[in-house]
């Protein structure tokens, strides 16, 4: 029998406040289990300028990086490194790749990227806001609570443990429905969302801190199954 070609999967990583180098060494052990060869890049323009040539797109694109304007003066000693503002050959291209059918993973620090651009939030389903959102400190595990009898990426999961930030009160779309979702500031935040945008498949999961995130069995299997629903798998 002829030898299968491993789809491919490429992340998109780095920024400030985490160790992405880990993050991303995780997160392709994680994929690369799941079956895709997968690179890592921090060439985040060029990689999504790079999406516009059809023949050689991944069949699916993960950010696990945390880039943003920073034009808050706060962040001012960080812009020459990691300030980013994509062009717009470079949006055209992420949501052509989207809509055309490719996949989308998102990782954490992902719904903070982007911020100049109002279509991510449209592609993504829901992004950071600097005025209203927030996650309590980091000091321990959290408890997640995983959706029952909604989608293949959590069905048959039940509620786990992992050391981790919780990202909540995100500016989401009101089509977004939360698969898992976690406590605080007195309200319960959407942690792991699943989309369809045009033809193509978008999955955001607000954890992934750090390697530790992907320690725990739960949300390693959600990882890979998101990567596999978002690459087009029609079940489990």
């Amino acid at each position: 029998m002829p030898e299968t070609t491993p789809r491919s999967a490429l992340i998109l990583s780095g920024g400030v406040a985490h160790d992405f180098p880990a993050s991303s060494a995780a997160l392709a052990g994680v994929l690369e289990e799941a079956g895709f060869a997968v690179g890592v890049t921090t060439d985040v323009e060029g990689a999504c300028l790079g999406l516009a040539d059809r023949d050689r797109r991944p069949a699916l694109l993960v950010l696990n990086m945390l880039r943003w304007t920073m034009r808050v003066e706060r962040y001012a000693h960080l812009r020459a490194e990691w300030s980013i503002s994509l062009s717009d050959a470079a949006r055209e291209a992420l949501s052509g790749h989207v809509r055309d059918g490719g996949g989308l993973l998102a990782m954490h620090g992902a719904s903070i990227c982007f911020d100049d651009w109002p279509g991510w939030r449209d592609l993504l389903g829901g992004v950071w806001r600097w005025d209203r959102s927030s996650h309590p400190p980091l000091d321990g595990p959290v408890r997640v609570t995983v959706a029952t009898g909604g989608h293949p990426i959590v069905d048959g999961i039940g509620d786990f443990d992992v050391v981790d930030e919780v990202y909540g009160f995100l500016d989401r779309a009101p089509d977004v429905r939360g698969l898992m979702s976690s406590p605080h500031g007195g309200a319960d935040h959407p942690l792991l969302w699943a989309r369809e945008v045009g033809s193509g498949r978008v999955v955001y999961d607000a954890l992934g801190h750090d390697g530790r995130s992907y320690d725990a069995p739960e949300h390693r299997l959600i990882v890979r199954r998101a990567a596999e629903w978002a690459a087009g798998a029609p079940s489990y």
